[in-house]
């Protein structure tokens, strides 16, 4: 089976997903053919959701990396950030098999789903505001069509800004601090974690005894 076999599966399995073709963002859809052009054997477009339909947890990231999902086509794959993520869903049991960095390493998520609050890679790694809220009706539908999740994990503060705008939350009402557990009005519970990206754990900013005590929190919060 293909990459691109592969990565259809993923976008069938799961709603809320962009077409392959997203135009909404002119500045994304720019640097996509640009990226087409540099790296023909990569992904090179809106990066699907993995998960389970019957996931309970939703991680929401900030955006594809340029050589990490935009390459594999496939959420914190093939990049630093999924080196930390990936093994601590493992040793969490939300998902099973080995990590490869690569969408061909049969891995799958138990009662999980990861996804971007943008979901094309954007130049710099810099998202802006109008790509937030065009990629937004997109989380929507996700969270909308999966009604067994009961908790989401903001993986930095765009992603945590992301899923308040999602329901139309005051940002001042719900302060972005690592591992602070949000209830929010509509029954959702959201958790934040500093994002597992190589600049945060390089700084100490976050460590991986941190990222696993956000887990043990979900977990917790789970039972």
């Amino acid at each position: 089976m293909s990459t691109i076999d592969i990565i259809k599966i993923h976008r069938d399995a799961l709603p809320g997903n962009a077409p392959l073709d997203c135009a909404l963002c002119p500045r994304l859809v720019d640097f996509r053919i640009e990226n087409q052009l540099k790296y023909p054997d990569y992904f090179n477009g809106p990066v699907p959701a993995f998960g389970t339909p019957d996931a309970e947890l939703l991680i929401v990231g900030l955006a594809p990396g340029l050589k990490g999902a935009n390459r594999t086509g496939r959420p914190f794959t093939g990049d630093y950030a999924g080196d930390l993520l990936y093994p601590t869903l493992q040793k969490f049991n939300f998902a099973k098999g080995s990590y490869g960095a690569n969408i061909e390493d049969g891995l799958s998520l138990n009662k999980a789903i990861i996804t971007n609050a943008v979901r094309c890679v954007p130049p710099q790694n810099k998202t802006i505001g109008s790509e937030e809220q065009n990629c937004r009706p997109y989380l929507i539908e996700q969270i909308e069509k999966l009604p067994s999740i009961r908790i989401i994990l903001a993986l930095g503060g765009v992603a945590h800004n992301a899923v308040l705008s999602t329901y139309g939350e005051k940002k001042s009402a719900f302060k972005f601090a690592h591992n602070t557990i949000h209830k929010l009005s509509n029954g959702l519970t959201m958790i934040d974690s500093y994002h597992c990206s190589r600049y945060n754990t390089n700084t100490k900013r976050l460590t991986t005894e941190m990222f696993e005590d956000v887990f043990r929190n979900i977990q917790d919060y789970l039972k």
